[in-house]
């Protein structure tokens, strides 16, 4: 796959605000080398879930490509399908943001490789986790792209795979970066994964809509959406301690911001949806930014 070069910080600044508005919004609240490490991780984790979701392609080409994604991680990517020809030759998404990211996949994962060793080993287990996660319920669609998740602990270990993940690299990449955070893993660990989880969760909740329409039920059907609800408020409740550990580690005032943001996000978009709104208004978002940003939300 053609790059154009090393990826700059304007680069990533880029590519965050064409995939992600949220996480575009989040990371400049970090402190450089952190700032970079979970930028590029994010980018990472997006090419992912763009090989997951990818509406032009059936599931083989999906489960073909994840598979030469995970190897691709590790710098071996010699199978007889290599996802960056894949998407060469049929791109899977019509996206024009998505379809640049992946245009530059190779710079991006040099630059997740050039940052401090300890974060790029991290950077790389946890998005080839995430990645083969996937990869296993790809395997249960059906040509189309169809699935249904059949109960609960389905769910969970979806929303696990796709997220709860992202919990734990964060963690990681904080610890690294901060003492102070090393210190204090326990508490951290306990609930990094209900962290990533608990937004996803409310991610399912929004888009059930429209995975509906492409024959995609993340929603069990044997289980009330009351049920789900609940289950995404307990997480939420977790993410909220997660953040409150952060603060009695001493973490940097960015880090606590930083991960403040989308659970407030989540929260408030979780409490809309039960209000009978689709989703967030702008200066709904606009608010909880300024709030967790220009209020003491805690940290150093």
């Amino acid at each position: 796959m053609s790059t154009a070069g090393a990826l700059s910080d304007a680069d990533l600044a880029r590519l965050l605000e064409r995939t992600s508005r949220t996480f575009a919004l989040a990371i400049p609240l970090l402190e450089p080398p952190l700032a970079r490490e979970v930028g590029v991780a994010y980018l990472l984790f997006r090419i992912a879930d763009e090989l997951e979701d990818a509406p032009r392609w059936g599931r083989d080409r999906r489960a073909a490509a994840l598979a030469s994604f995970a190897r691709w991680l590790d710098g071996d990517d010699a199978g007889p399908e290599r996802w960056t020809e894949l998407v060469e030759r049929a791109p899977p998404t019509d996206d024009a943001g998505c379809l640049e990211l992946l245009a530059r996949a190779d710079d991006v994962l040099a630059a997740a490789r050039a940052t401090d060793a300890r974060a790029a080993t991290a950077i790389v287990h946890h998005t080839k986790r995430t990645a083969l996660g996937m990869a296993e319920f790809v395997a249960r669609q059906d040509e189309s792209g169809g699935i249904a998740l059949a109960d609960i602990d389905d769910l969970r270990r979806y929303a696990y795979a796709v997220a709860g993940i992202v919990g734990e690299l964060l963690t990681d990449l904080f610890a690294i970066a901060d003492p102070r955070v090393a210190a204090a893993r326990a508490p951290l660990d306990a609930d990094a994964a209900a962290f990533g989880e608990g937004l996803q969760l409310v991610n399912i909740l929004k888009d059930a809509p429209a995975d509906a329409r492409e024959g995609r039920a993340y929603l069990p059907t044997s289980v009330s959406r009351g049920a789900i609800v609940d289950l995404a408020r307990g997480d939420l409740v977790r993410a909220e301690r997660y953040v409150a550990a952060l603060v009695d580690a001493g973490a940097a005032r960015g880090v606590v911001a930083f991960c403040a943001l989308p659970v407030r996000l989540a929260t408030a978009t979780l409490d809309a949806l039960d209000a009978g709104a689709a989703k967030l208004g702008r200066e709904e978002v606009l608010g909880i930014y300024e709030s967790v940003t220009t209020r003491d939300v805690g940290g150093r």
